[in-house]
């Protein structure tokens, strides 16, 4: 893995390409997950089952996050990024002929695991790029990039409840969605810059040897950091796995009004992430991690104790505020020292996934005993515990008793 200098003449190609990667991202991801409650039906699957089978998603992604670090050191960032995406568009299809032609759950874990692979290992790459391109343009991005991340699962979540809502099955579904994964893998790298093997000054870019990547899982703060991510994606992940499900079976919702809440929790989290990077620059990331943690932690609160319709809707709201910001806050922060961004980005990114390891099994086990909703409490408890590692995400060089507003701009912390 390299790391990369600012190229002014391909500067806004290049972030458009990382926008639409993350874009495609979201898209695909919520394809699926969406059609969650339309896959146990036609596989007949009981809620711990329907765990498991989000469980082969996981394993796929912590197979992917081992690997990343060395695809993206042989092959490069760019076609990475192509090839990922493609893997992403085959899974996508998988599943989808998976449940309702061939009505297998063998081919749906497959493809299910495949997909994890795919879009774990284009995860930790986008992420690269993307702090190379806050490098490049010196402005904070990453709360963008992840909002585009966010704005493609609106779309995701937006077509899935149509295609709910209409009956759509979900092979034609999910066929039509990978055509366009597909699509993207084809175009999108194009606009991605090579590696840079030389920086501005004509000395030979860092590269990290194994002991040194290896090195970065003895760091403290990037451990914390990790586990801002494990809170803060166990906060999303869980959202993205079961709230549909858990509106239906224990609200008492039909199949469209869980993914329409779904819809809600998707484009409420967009909106705090459009609007996190000002908010960031002006208040600093620990502050504002701790105002959306408090927020994810009232707002769950809120949908698995109060079971008034439009109270219910406004903790889904406050929800997904609160899930907007601990991820890629963390990712930029773990992009502080450009040399040891991709390895740090890549461990913190391996710890966050382990939410999506444990979490759907977990969920699913306790809350076939305990009901969804009071299985969820599990998750409040890590937002808790991500809200206190807050102080991790910190600048590097702050000294720490610096109060958060005294932080400089993320934007200058990037250059």
């Amino acid at each position: 893995m390299t790391t990369r200098t600012a190229r002014p003449a391909h500067a806004t190609s290049w972030r458009n390409a990382v926008f639409a990667t993350f874009a495609l991202n979201g898209i695909g991801a919520m394809t699926w997950a969406i059609r969650i409650p339309a896959i146990r039906d036609h596989l007949e699957l009981s809620t711990s089952v329907v765990g498991l089978l989000i469980l082969s998603v996981s394993v796929g992604s912590i197979v992917g996050l081992l690997f990343a670090s060395h695809l993206m050191h042989w092959l490069g960032d760019r076609r990475v990024i192509g090839i990922t995406l493609g893997m992403c568009a085959v899974a996508l299809a998988g599943i989808g002929i998976g449940t309702s032609v061939l009505g297998s759950f063998g081919v749906v874990v497959v493809a299910m695991a495949v997909y994890g692979f795919g879009t774990a290992v284009c995860d930790v790459a986008m992420n690269v790029e993307g702090a190379g391109v806050e490098k490049a343009i010196g402005r904070t991005m990453l709360p963008l990039f992840h909002a585009s991340w966010s704005a493609g699962s609106v779309v995701g979540t937006g077509i899935g409840t149509a295609a709910a809502f209409a009956g759509v099955d979900p092979a034609i579904h999910l066929t039509v969605m990978a055509v366009v994964l597909g699509a993207g893998a084809i175009v999108v790298p194009r606009f991605i810059p090579p590696a840079a093997t030389h920086d501005e000054s004509g000395q030979a870019v860092v590269r990290l040897s194994f002991r040194e990547r290896m090195a970065i899982w003895l760091e403290p703060r990037t451990l914390l950091l990790g586990v801002i991510v494990l809170g803060m994606a166990f906060t999303e992940g869980s959202a993205n796995d079961w709230i549909a499900l858990a509106m239906v079976d224990d609200r008492g919702f039909d199949n469209g009004q869980g993914a329409a809440t779904f819809t809600l929790f998707t484009v409420a989290m967009t909106i705090g992430r459009l609007a996190g990077g000002p908010l960031v620059d002006r208040y600093g990331r620990v502050r504002l991690l701790w105002a959306t943690g408090a927020s994810a932690a009232i707002g769950l609160a809120i949908v698995i104790f109060v079971p008034i319709v439009p109270l219910l809707l406004a903790g889904v709201v406050l929800w997904g505020l609160g899930a907007s910001l601990g991820f890629p806050l963390a990712m930029s922060a773990a992009a502080d020292d450009p040399a040891r961004a991709a390895a740090r980005v890549s461990a913190v990114a391996t710890i966050g996934y382990s939410a999506f390891l444990i979490g759907p099994p977990l969920i699913g086990f306790v809350g076939e005993h305990i009901g969804l909703l009071n299985a969820l409490l599990i998750v409040f408890v890590l937002i808790v515990v991500a809200t206190i590692a807050a102080p991790a995400a910190r600048p590097v060089g702050s000294g720490s008793r610096a109060p958060a507003t005294a932080e400089p701009p993320a934007s200058e912390q990037m250059r």
